[in-house]
Parts: structure tokens; sequence; C-alpha cells
């Protein structure tokens, strides 16, 4: 596989995760959900999930299994979200690894093909994903509020290398 394909993400969200719906899971045939936390699910300096994701949460739960796994080392700030959530968790993963989204997909006991990786990096979640064979979902990122989508400096710098290596961006599936 080369760069432009592993960084390239099977399905792109115009929105953030709490756009992915039920009939999209479906409709890509996934029965789990792997999420990234910073940023994908919480704003960066935030140490608690919305009343919005819990929902959004109980709703996908009776559709797909779904695990937390995170690049951040805070302990208490992603168990926190995990309890708050009700999901399992893995942080200081690493990602790209795999090894932890591996552990985690092993865990959910599903091939990997029926598992979708969603985050909000390219570099990071949607290159761990594909680089095990998962459908990878981009997603805009859950900032805080009055901070500019242009504050995003790492984020806008891997989309702009990902396209100048020739990745359209763009949903491939």
């Amino acid at each position: 596989m080369t760069l432009k394909q592993l960084l390239q993400p099977d399905l792109i969200l115009e929105s953030t995760i709490l756009d992915l719906t039920p009939d999209i899971v479906k409709e890509y045939q996934l029965r789990g959900l792997i999420l990234d936390v910073d940023e994908t699910l919480v704003p960066l300096n935030v140490s608690q999930a919305s009343a919005e994701l819990r929902h959004w949460v109980e709703q996908m739960r009776t559709f797909v299994s779904l695990w937390l796994v995170s690049n951040n080392l805070s302990e208490s700030r992603i168990r926190g979200i995990a309890e708050f959530l009700d999901l399992p968790y893995y942080l200081g993963a690493a990602k790209p690894s795999r090894r932890k989204i591996r552990e985690a997909i092993m865990s959910m006991g599903l091939p990997v093909e029926q598992v979708g990786m969603v985050g909000d990096r390219l570099f990071t979640d949607v290159l761990a994903g594909n680089r095990l064979g998962m459908f990878t979902i981009f997603v805009e990122p859950i900032i805080q509020p009055g901070i500019k989508f242009y504050a995003h400096p790492i984020r806008n710098l891997e989309i702009w290398i990902t396209k100048i290596l020739g990745a359209p961006i763009s949903s491939r599936k």
C-alpha cells in the first residue's frame, strides 16, 4: 500500500462524529467502531464529554461495539471520559502504532474489516486504521467554542501534505 493510499480515508464526514449515524454504519456493514478521543469526541483541554455525545454513544452502541483508543497519556482524563460514556478504553496508543488498536479489535471479537477507525487526524487515526485494513472515517474536530479551525496547524498541514502526495481526501468507498 502506498503512502497516498494509507492516508486516504474511506469515508469523510464534513462534520463532527455526532453526524455519524446508525444508517451510515449499516451502509458500510460495520459492527464495531474504535474512536479517537481528543478533538474527535471532546475538545483537547476538556475533561468531560458532553451530554450530546453520551446520547450519541447510547444510540450507536445498539448497533456497534465501541472502544476508545487515545494517544493521550492522562489516565485520569481518559478514564473519566470513558467512565462517563461507559466505554472501554486504551490510552497512550502512540498511533499510528497498531498495537492498542489491534488489542481493542481482538476484545471486540470482530474481523478487522468490520471495524471502523474514527478520528480527526490523517497521520495518526487514518494511517493506523488503514495499516490494519480497517474502514477509516475522517471527521471534523470537536473544538472549544471560539477557536477557529485555522488554529489547528498540524491537522491542516497533514491535509495539505496528503493532497500534495496525491490523495484527493475524498471518500473512496
